[in-house]
């Protein structure tokens, strides 16, 4: 134990290269992709506004790729929905920034039949009602963030530890934003509620974190960060296990869950970095600057 704790008493500045580096590279990942297509993150019909067509039974995905590209047609995407159980595909989505009097016959030709309310379903929004949901699911994380930190600095008083906790919240959602943007995933409105949950999630372990280092008495530095370390560990452990599990039941079952999951999943995984790293190393040097008992 003692070992350990000379080991990270020694090493712990050294440490916080490893997330510097990650955002650094999260931030030029995000930054390459606005100048490529003009946003953070790519959006899906639910931000941008087009159609989405939903086909029941099975559907050769691969050749209805290859017949829309010949039809000029490559902004489009598609999601199967299975059987829970089986794994049968029960239909396709396919979501385009088209009009449905667009659309709607291209498929027609493809499959050989009419599209009709038993056989399919056809959604389409506009483009002035996406932007402004996008607009106000973006003012909702500005308020969550503004909010957040308004409590943080009443509940600790200190700038140094209650920056610290912020900074790791917003390097979560980077790190993650980084992740979707290279993997070109087309987040729509579920995935912004989930960039909402992650706030929660990682202020979460942060504040526990926090708390223990400056207002337990008891113990030195040391021992009070690795009580912090075992609960916070269990904490988000269990949550990842729990959000696992809950992913591999609904994959391509319901692609709005799937979305919320994914991000709750990858931005946890980044939560135990910056946490673990970032926030103690930040918290042990200025504890250890202001010689805090």
């Amino acid at each position: 134990m003692g070992e350990g704790k000379n080991w990270h008493d020694k090493y712990y500045k050294l440490m916080l290269i490893i997330p510097a580096l990650l955002l650094l590279f999260s931030l030029y990942s995000i930054y390459s992709f606005y100048n490529e297509t003009g946003d953070i993150f790519e959006k899906d019909i639910s931000l941008t506004g087009g159609t989405a067509v939903t086909i029941n039974g099975e559907v050769q995905i691969a050749e209805l790729k290859d017949f829309l590209f010949s039809k000029n047609i490559d902004d489009i995407s598609t999601r199967e929905i299975s059987d829970l159980r089986t794994g049968t595909e029960l239909a396709v989505i396919i979501e385009t920034k088209l009009s449905p009097e667009e659309i709607q016959p291209i498929l027609e030709e493809f499959l050989g039949y009419g599209l009709t309310s038993e056989n399919s379903s056809i959604e389409f929004t506009g483009d002035a009602l996406s932007q402004g949901f996008y607009q106000q699911l973006g003012i909702a994380l500005i308020i969550a963030f503004v909010m957040m930190s308004l409590v943080i600095f009443v509940i600790f008083r200190t700038f140094i530890p209650s920056a610290a906790v912020i900074i790791s919240a917003i390097t979560d959602i980077t790190m993650t934003l980084a992740v979707l943007d290279l993997f070109e995933v087309r987040i729509s409105n579920a995935g912004i509620v989930a960039l909402l949950m992650l706030i929660g999630y990682s202020v979460d372990s942060d504040i526990l974190l926090t708390t223990r280092a400056l207002k337990s008495k008891t113990g030195s530095i040391n021992s009070r960060l690795f009580q912090a370390f075992k609960t916070g560990m269990t904490m988000t452990l269990t949550s990842i296990a729990a959000v696992a599990a809950a992913l591999l039941i609904i994959y391509s079952f319901s692609p709005v869950l799937t979305q919320i999951f994914s991000i709750v999943l990858i931005g946890l995984g980044f939560d135990l970095l910056n946490t673990w790293i970032t926030n103690v190393g930040i918290l042990k040097w200025y504890i250890e600057r202001r010689k805090i008992n």
